[in-house]
Order: C-alpha cells, then structure tokens, then sequence
C-alpha cells in the first residue's frame, strides 16, 4: 500500500524538545477540534492565518489576513476569474453610458444574507458611502474617488451624501457616476471595501457587528466560531446564491511561526502551509510544493516629517546602499530584485526605474546631507511586523547599510495589530511593509502613494506625483500612458525617494495531494469556494 504522505522532503532542521511538545499539545487541540465541529475530516479544509486579524469590518480592513477571510465571507459585484478578469458576481451585468462617465450594475435577484434577508443595490450604496464617510476614518476611502463627489464627500467638503455620485435607482440596480471614464472600474469592485453591508446590523451593534451570531455576509461560507488569537471557523453558507463550496468548513488557525506550521503540515493536522525561507530547498522537488510569482512588491519607507528623513539626499543614499541582487540567497523563493515600484507583469514595470545600487553614490550624497563616512548620523530604529522573512531582511538591510554607509540602525520587531496601529497614530523613522494588487493595474500601486491615499503612511506628498498618477489612469494610448508611469516612478523611487523599493515577492507553499480546485494566481486570491478534499 503507497504511503499517502511523502516523508522524502523532511526539512533536515532540527526542533528544539520544547518546541516538540508544544507542538503534541496543539496538534492535540486541533485533532479534538476537528472531532468537535465536522463528522469527517475530509469535510474540513485546515490552514493558518499569521495573525489575529485586525477587523472583518469590509470598510476598515487593510490586510492579507483580513482579506483572506473576507473574501470567502463575502462577495461584491465583481469578482476575478483564474485569467484576473472581472466577471459577474452580485451584479449579473454592467453597462458603461455613451461617454463612459456613468456606470450602471443590475443585481441579481437570487442573492440572500445569511439572516434570510434579500440583498439588495441599497446594501452597496450604504457600504460605500460609509467607506467614504469623513467618521469612518478608512484608509481605503481613496479607492472610490474616480466616484463624482466621492473625494469632496470624503475631505469634509461636501457634507451631504446624496451628492456623492452612487445610487440606487431600485432595488436591482445601481448607478455609478463617475469624474472621468474609468474602463478598470469592475475590476476595483472585486474588492473588500466595495463589498455590500447591512445598515441595520452595523446599528444595531456597533463595534461588534462583526461578532460571531452578529454578523451576516452574502458569501459562500459564514462565520460561525471566532476564538481570538486561536482560530477562526468558516462553515458552508446554505443561501449561497453560487453551487456550494466543496468543503463544510475551513478552519483557519492563528500560528506565528513557520516552522510551527510546517511541522503541523508533517504531521497531517494542516492542509495547506506557507513555507519558510530555510526550509524551501528541502521541498522544491515535492510534488506538494507550489510557487507563484505574485504581483506583490516590499518594501521600505522612510517618515518623512522626521529627521533625518525629512532630506532626500538621506533617503536616496540609503536606497543607493543596497544591492538587491542578494535577496533571492537570502530568502531562496524565486524573488525577483528590483528598484522599480510597478511590479514585474503589470503594464508599467521598467526594470530600469529607481535607486539602484551604487556605494560610491550613496556616499557621495550623505556626505552632501552632512554626514561624511556616516559621522553624526543620529539613531534610528527602523520597525518591521514579526515575520522570519521581515527578520532576515531587517538584517540585510543593518549589514548593507553598515558596510556601505558606515551607519548603525536598529531595528524592532512588532506584532501585526500594534504595528498597524503604530502606523496609523506615527509612523516610525523607517519602517517595513509590502503591497499586492487589489487589481492588476499600475494605477493600484502608484495611487498608493499619493498625498489623498489613507495607506499612504511616509508622511510625504509630491504635487507632481499627484498630478501624473491622475493623468496616467485617464490615459488610453499604452506608449504615453508607459511614459507618464516611468517619470512617476522617477520621482518615487529616484528623486525624492520616499520608499526603498526591494523585490517583488513570489508565494511558496506545500498542498496536500487530496486538496482539489485551489487555483494559486498573481494575486494571491484565496478562493476556497472552489477546494474538494478527496483522500
């Protein structure tokens, strides 16, 4: 009989005693918890999540952990299918006017909460004037100013809603009204802060709506158990207008570490495991192992309301200190190095963009900053969220930036939620973070950093970077609209330097061979709608 789990690709690492009980105990706990929820294991598909995740509120969340689940809660009225192409969800259909400046969805009429209630277009105008509310206070109120009156609604300027260019005409459609044409608009509907919500549940519970037994979602699974810092239990969601899911449940467990993870992936209580840096060259020749390229950059910003940072020529030594080429040694996953902030395989990626690596320029301009062979050069501490892969860069970073510059940065490590908040109330001097694609478009990236955007955290603002961003959406022509990118990303990453742009990241994990339908992309969209677990 053929072992259904391969053991030829153990990592060769060892696990400290410690380690290894803690790891009987919680493998325990898990074995138990499956008895306790499902009738049969293949009926549960197990995974973990890095973190206890900050919010399941659509219009607050701004994280991969949230938006994982979020995306199997809930559905908008667009989604991605496996070519990243917007197709119907929620909306049936859309029409664009004559002039591409309005745009109308239809619902489809066969969409139920899991309360029983019908979904309706009032639940989507709702949701999105209360992302664009000033009191919301969301980071992501930014992604709907193409919207008349969105942006003026949003700063205080406006203070009545019914003039932001959103509406339902009846209860089956939804007109949009936009500022310009904006051919790429059904693809920002696939995303979470787009996604419907209920008026009279957020209410009637307030900051708790999104509790266990409060809320109510429209997709194919619903929140039925969330244990805090432990796990959260997805089940099957029985008004799913779609076929059901192939899985009852999906049990998504709280691990920090990812060698914790892996060893509960040996031992069978895991379906799924994202792979550590040191542990990938054991497994690149399983047949379990998955790697995907992701349209997904890292990297490093500096606040620039603080000194020494307030100076670009600072910035720009510290960005011309680094030679990216090492990072792929370092982390071992097929990373892609690059200065350039638009990603490899999105329109606008130049290879040729940013600071590249060159010591004798870095030099050169601390000096000119006032700070010849790094003398005088204050400390700083430079902030990354607890991660091996954030730990071995931070690293990297500290010996670049000492034998090049002659300089000395610490550096701290902050779990998720404290360094989120940190963020939002005062940025660190320098400080780690990394930006997927909501929608495969350069406009997603370089919106990022202008001086409206709510995840914009540098402190910084560019009138001319504003105004080429603007200009770049609205363009058609591909050779203009390249040209308009590559002089954006200049003063980004060159000029000004407010981010030091590091690599593209890549997705590397292990799938059991009994997990069916789970379609990896660039992306990094988890639809588990689609997952069968056949032993």
């Amino acid at each position: 009989m053929s072992d259904p789990e391969p053991k030829l690709f153990r990592p060769n690492y060892k696990i400290h005693l410690w380690l290894i009980f803690l790891l009987i105990i919680f493998s325990g706990s898990i074995a138990c918890s499956n008895a306790n929820v499902s009738s049969s294991k293949d009926t549960t598909f197990r995974m973990t999540i890095k973190s206890e995740p900050p919010t399941l509120d659509a219009s607050l969340a701004t994280d991969n952990v949230s938006f994982d689940l979020l995306t199997n809660l809930m559905e908008g009225l667009t989604q991605y299918n496996e070519h990243l192409e917007a197709i119907p969800a929620i909306a049936k259909r859309w029409e664009f006017s004559n002039d591409g400046k309005t745009l109308t969805f239809f619902l489809r009429d066969d969409v139920y909460w899991t309360d029983g209630k019908k979904l309706t277009a009032h639940d989507f105008e709702y949701s999105w004037k209360r992302l664009l509310n000033p009191a919301t206070a969301a980071e992501y109120a930014y992604f709907l100013f193409d919207i008349e009156n969105a942006s003026e609604y949003n700063s205080g300027k406006l203070k009545d809603p019914d003039q932001v260019g959103v509406r339902a005409t009846s209860e089956s459609v939804l007109e949009v009204r936009l500022n310009k044409p904006v051919v790429y608009f059904p693809s920002i509907t696939t995303f979470m802060v787009t996604f419907p919500l209920r008026k009279d549940i957020i209410e009637t519970h307030g900051d708790h709506w999104t509790d266990p037994g409060h809320i109510v979602s429209n997709g194919p699974f619903e929140l039925e158990e969330w244990q805090h810092e432990y796990k959260i239990i997805l089940k099957s969601n029985p008004r799913y207008y779609g076929s059901p899911p192939g899985v009852d449940r999906i049990e998504a467990y709280v691990v920090r570490e990812d060698t914790t993870a892996l060893t509960l992936y040996e031992t069978g209580d895991l379906d799924m495991v994202e792979l550590p840096p040191v542990a990938i060259p054991h497994f690149q020749n399983s047949p379990e192992y998955r790697n995907v390229p992701l349209l997904r950059g890292y990297y490093y910003g500096f606040n620039t309301g603080k000194a020494p940072f307030n100076d670009a020529r600072v910035r720009r030594a510290l960005a011309h200190a680094i030679d990216r080429s090492k990072i792929p040694t370092i982390l071992k996953g097929g990373e892609i190095p690059t200065a350039s902030w638009i990603p490899k395989g999105m329109f606008g990626y130049n290879e040729k963009a940013g600071a590249g690596f060159d010591p004798a320029r870095a030099r050169e301009l601390l000096k000119q900053a006032g700070y010849p062979e790094g003398r005088g050069f204050p400390t700083v501490t430079a902030v990354y969220n607890s991660d091996p892969v954030h730990r071995l860069i931070s690293e990297f970073i500290q010996d670049q930036w000492k034998r090049h510059l002659n300089i000395q940065v610490e550096f701290d490590s902050q779990e998720w939620k404290v360094f989120l908040s940190g963020l939002k109330l005062d940025p660190p001097p320098i400080f780690r973070l990394g930006w997927g694609a909501d929608f495969p478009d350069p406009d997603n990236f370089m919106n990022l950093f202008t001086s409206t955007s709510g995840n914009n955290h540098l402190r910084w603002a560019n009138t001319k970077y504003d105004e080429l961003v603007a200009e770049g959406a609205a363009e058609t022509d591909p050779v203009k609209r390249q040209t308009i990118y590559d002089e954006a990303q200049s003063i980004l990453t060159l000029k000004e330097s407010p981010i030091i742009s590091l690599f593209i990241t890549t997705q590397n994990l292990l799938v059991k061979p009994y997990v069916e339908g789970l379609k990896l992309n660039s992306m990094e969209l988890l639809y588990l709608k689609h997952v069968k677990l056949k032993r």
